[in-house]
């Protein structure tokens, strides 16, 4: 079928995929949609777990085996819809609609969504064993992923980081065997029943290579305790590589997506559009962060002037003579009262979690030294402001 035959169904298939893969972002429907969908999720891995207890099923097992079949069906119709509507991705926007879907099922999302649903169709095979598919019921809890930045930012630094953590890993192995093989050498007369042979000196390897140390195989000879003590200190230094090396990318991940943000939001804003970008990227060294809740005081009336602000997320409302006026993504307040020299001329007042970027006033000197260009936008700015608002304090986007 070709894309022009489905395109009877285009807007339909638009709208399915608004809800499930484009972030819900075009109406409180989708967002609400996605939100069943996470504690959906919730409770049935809880029940899965809860599944398990004897009193609890013994008494609950029928409402437990009712809200995992419900489940299955709810995950089974998402899961034939995210399919359905695979045409629509960006990346698949070129290809056949069957091929974009036969794509999709491919990514290992995909993968965890179709083994999350196999339970229904085993269950309907077999009896509905519900205990015995426990593992693939668990597996939904990776679901979350498509709803957590944290998550594909830990994914993408260990696709990143495969070959390091690849290669960490093949040490590991690779000392694993050669104290087995030495405690083998070294206990293997005085202990033939535990340590008798290299495969079952690798259980004590990898038990003291990874510091857990049960103690249910020990050395007894001089030689193998000194190997032991060795292989110890080995393992806290083993362990720490590849830790490191996840650490280090997957906070490498989280600056590389606060950065594109960032830039993003300060490439919109009027006052640094005249910038390049490697200038944008000199000026973010100057800006720190700062999260506010909804409700909280941001500036307040006749506080002296230390900083200017720029909305990176969330709204702000500045209370002019004129009355309230609402400051979105990519705007920027407090700088008129900056320029002035003077105490703040009005309270601003987040009207939801918000998040700001914030300059302070000798960073901004610094950049307004080094860049006539925005002294001058700045104090233009300031000055159609003051022209058109006695003493206002806030400052709309251009």
């Amino acid at each position: 079928m070709s894309r022009a035959g489905e395109a009877p169904h285009g807007g339909l298939r638009r709208r399915v995929y608004a809800v499930l893969e484009a972030g819900g972002a075009s109406g409180w429907g989708e967002a609400w949609v996605r939100r069943l969908l996470v504690a959906l999720v919730f409770v049935s891995v809880a029940g899965g777990v809860l599944n398990t207890v004897p009193d609890v099923f013994a008494r609950w097992g029928l409402w437990l085996e009712r809200l995992e079949i419900f489940a299955l069906c709810v995950f089974w119709a998402e899961y034939v819809l995210r399919v359905w509507s695979a045409p629509e991705h960006t990346r698949y926007s070129e290809l056949h609609p069957w091929r974009a879907r036969w794509r999709l099922m491919r990514e290992p999302l995909a993968v965890i969504d179709l083994l999350t649903i196999l339970p229904l169709f085993v269950g309907v095979l077999f009896a509905g064993d519900f205990q015995v598919l426990l593992a693939l019921r668990l597996l939904r809890f990776f679901k979350l992923a498509r709803y957590s930045p944290g998550m594909r930012s830990l994914a993408l630094a260990l696709q990143t980081e495969r070959r390091a953590l690849g290669a960490a890993f093949l040490l590991l192995s690779g000392l694993v065997l050669l104290t087995a093989s030495g405690m083998y050498l070294l206990e293997r007369e005085a202990q033939p029943d535990k340590l008798g042979s290299i495969p079952a000196a690798m259980w004590w390897s990898i038990v003291t290579l990874t510091t857990v140390g049960y103690g249910d195989v020990i050395p007894v000879t001089v030689g193998g305790r000194m190997l032991a003590g060795v292989t110890s200190i080995l393992g806290l230094v083993m362990l720490a590589m590849p830790v490191g090396v996840l650490a280090t990318a997957f906070s490498q991940e989280i600056h590389r997506r606060e950065f594109i943000v960032t830039w993003s939001m300060l490439a919109r804003v009027p006052l640094f559009s005249h910038l390049t970008a490697s200038e944008i990227g000199e000026i973010m060294d100057y800006l720190r962060a700062q999260t506010v809740p909804a409700n909280t005081l941001v500036l307040r009336k006749g506080d002296v002037a230390s900083c200017i602000y720029l909305v990176a997320s969330g709204e702000v409302e500045v209370d002019t003579p004129e009355g309230p006026v609402r400051l979105g993504e990519g705007h920027f307040f407090g700088e008129i009262a900056l320029l002035r020299g003077t105490k703040r001329t009005a309270d601003v007042r987040a009207v939801e979690p918000t998040r700001l970027l914030v300059l302070d006033a000798d960073d901004l000197s610094a950049l307004m030294e080094r860049d006539p260009v925005l002294r001058r936008r700045l104090e233009s700015a300031a000055d159609a402001r003051r022209a058109s608002t006695p003493d206002p304090e806030g400052e709309q986007k251009a």
